[in-house]
């Protein structure tokens, strides 16, 4: 039972992380594809991606040991099992002398529960998430099967010297089967809260609600993390086996503090927060991932110098003060806290940055609906 769990946890621990770094790209994905994103759908495509590297470790973890006698203990897989249906001689076989209350706890019974349960969700996902049908679903099931099946035999693809679990033709039909049953289910996803039954068409405009605008805040502070994650991996790489300089340690040179903090702390602050509002239309990354962009009262695009001070009172100042420590790291808690309450309370949930300087935030689709209006020939009378 370990052998099962083990890889779930870690699926887990990986999906999260992964989440975290493919959040940007989705969220700005899923506005441009579907105009919105509803926290069901999300839970569903997190839910999937958890699923995917679950079957991914099931298959790969445990990883063995490799000795000597590593081949000669596992000479009997080394023959795929072809026979079709020979699970249900092995179920016979653990049933003699067995009541029937003990088919539940038979080894064989649970290792053919446990294949056909372990492709149902990917089933689903495939016809609700890929809006494929029961057919495709299935057979998209049966091959992904067989790609198992092929690792298994091959050693993991020739990374061991033999085969350490048996590559087995009941195992692809039963996983088929479950794929099948996933595909066929798959409607019942669609009573997950937050999800639209009908989404209203991609490029409509939406009204600005306060998780909209959380949703953005979370994206920019996100994407300055990762940006300096990955600036500081290859930077410390670099100090490391290039220049031979001790980069975590109490003996870094201060060069090596500045230059480390200036490029993973600085920089993505402000390539991500102060730069974007100065190009185009205004807002910084998380906004333009949710389709949002700085305006006025009348909802034309304010000057430079008031987007740029309206990052800087709002999620840019938060991030900077951080940044600078000291007594600025306990202001930047308060700026967070208000910042925070500013969202869900302000007019226009325009936000701390908005009611500073007189600003707002709007859906950009309603420049391309108020365009598509002027451009529009009147009607014939």
């Amino acid at each position: 039972m370990g052998d099962r769990i083990v890889p779930a946890v870690i699926a887990v621990f990986l999906g999260v992380a992964l989440a975290g770094v493919l959040l940007v790209p989705y969220v700005a994905v899923v506005y441009r594809r579907r105009g919105e994103l509803g926290p069901g759908r999300a839970l569903i495509a997190f839910a999937a991606l958890v699923y995917g590297l679950a079957l991914v470790a099931y298959v790969l973890l445990p990883l063995p040991q490799v000795d000597a006698a590593f081949c000669a203990r596992h000479l009997a897989l080394a023959v795929p099992q072809l026979d079709p249906l020979r699970f249900l001689a092995d179920i016979r076989a653990e049933q003699v002398g067995a009541g029937p209350r003990a088919v539940l706890a038979n080894p064989a019974v649970q290792q053919v529960v446990f294949n056909v349960a372990l492709f149902v969700p990917l089933g689903a996902f495939v016809r609700y998430l890929g809006r494929r049908s029961v057919v495709v679903a299935a057979l998209v099931g049966v091959a992904v099967s067989v790609l198992v099946e092929l690792t298994q035999y091959t050693g993991n693809w020739f990374l061991y010297p033999c085969a350490y679990r048996i590559a087995d033709v009941d195992d692809l039909i039963a996983n088929g089967l479950g794929a099948l049953v996933g595909a066929i289910a798959a409607p019942l996803l669609a009573v997950v809260p937050g999800q639209r039954a009908r989404a209203p068409h991609a490029g409509q405009p939406r009204p600005v609600t306060g998780a909209r605008r959380l949703l953005g805040v979370v994206c920019d502070l996100v994407a300055v993390q990762l940006l300096g994650a990955l600036v500081g991996v290859p930077l410390n790489a670099v100090l490391v086996f290039g220049a031979g300089v001790a980069v975590n340690g109490s003996a870094r040179p201060e060069w090596v503090v500045a230059l480390q903090q200036g490029l993973t702390f600085w920089l993505p602050a402000v390539v991500l927060l102060v730069l974007p509002p100065l190009v185009g239309a205004g807002g910084t990354a998380g906004q333009r991932a949710v389709l949002l962009r700085p305006a006025l009262g009348d909802g034309h695009p304010p000057g430079r110098g008031r987007r740029l001070a309206r990052t800087l009172a709002g999620t840019g100042g938060f991030v900077l003060c951080q940044l600078a420590g000291g007594a600025l790291a306990g202001l930047a808690a308060l700026w967070g806290a208000a910042s925070l309450v500013a969202l869900f309370t302000t007019r226009d949930h325009r936000g701390l940055g908005g009611v500073v300087t007189r600003t707002t935030v709007v859906d950009v689709r309603v420049d391309e609906a108020a365009a598509q209006s002027q451009s529009s020939p009147p009607p014939v009378r």
